[in-house]
């Protein structure tokens, strides 16, 4: 299993370099996130304070819009093109190849990230630098990436069209990402309550700053995870 599931990443990784998917992410990531953290108003040395929160609140929103747009063909072109049929044909399950298409995506996610060190090395010659929060804020941003991948592969894989799944993946996202952070403040009690927990920004905001908590790790696990299975609940039932 192993074997396949890494053999598809490769194989999905390759493709975004092959094509200008993943040079346009990394110039517009590195772009977006550079000027805010460094040239407007709100930037680093405005705000006279060594740290990444700049960068962190810029990162949340541009990997929101971006994510969507990586993982919109990944199985609705398979879908289209009545590829997935063909590979589930050999000895590779559903299983394998959401995990695969999961994990290129979130290697392509990271590597965009780790241009985005040497902010970092900057950053903290610049002054006393909290460099727990900083690890905490850059493995936040990498949960929130799994989970909104996991999302973006679930859309993808119920349609066949890319768009359809772009915007399935961010109206999905879009409840994740602040909705229900704005309703819970509505809402009173267990409803109240739940609607909090299931905000991606309260569990990546705690990330971000510094503090490392299990319940905001298992939300994100559950999360991904979740997309996941649905992920693989469609493409099993469109192969019988």
């Amino acid at each position: 299993m192993k074997s396949a599931v890494w053999i598809i990443a490769k194989k999905e990784l390759r493709t975004f370099f092959d094509s200008l998917t993943a040079y346009i992410l990394l110039i517009a990531f590195l772009g977006f996130s550079g000027f805010f953290t460094w040239i407007t108003g709100a930037d680093i040395f405005m705000r006279k304070e060594a740290d990444l929160d700049v960068f962190f609140s810029v990162s949340k929103w541009t990997l929101f819009f971006f994510i969507p747009a990586i993982t919109m063909k990944m199985i609705a072109e398979e879908n289209k093109t009545g590829t997935i049929e063909l590979l589930l044909t050999k000895a590779i399950t559903s299983r394998q190849i959401v995990l695969g298409k999961f994990f290129a995506c979130l290697m392509l996610i990271a590597i965009t990230l780790l241009f985005t060190v040497s902010y970092y090395i900057t950053v903290s010659q610049l002054g006393k630098m909290d460099h727990g929060a900083t690890i905490c804020g850059y493995l936040g941003l990498l949960l929130m990436s799994a989970g909104y991948i996991a999302i973006g592969l679930f859309a993808s894989s119920i349609t066949n069209n890319q768009i359809v799944a772009f915007l399935l993946a961010l109206l999905i996202g879009v409840f994740f990402h602040f909705l229900f952070d704005m309703m819970s403040y509505g809402a009173t009690g267990f409803f109240g309550q739940l609607l909090s927990v299931l905000s991606v920004n309260k569990h990546y905001d705690s990330l971000s700053k510094g503090v490392l908590d299990t319940k905001d790790l298992i939300f994100f696990i559950s999360l991904t995870g979740a997309g996941l299975y649905l992920s693989e609940l469609f493409i099993s039932k469109r192969a019988k």
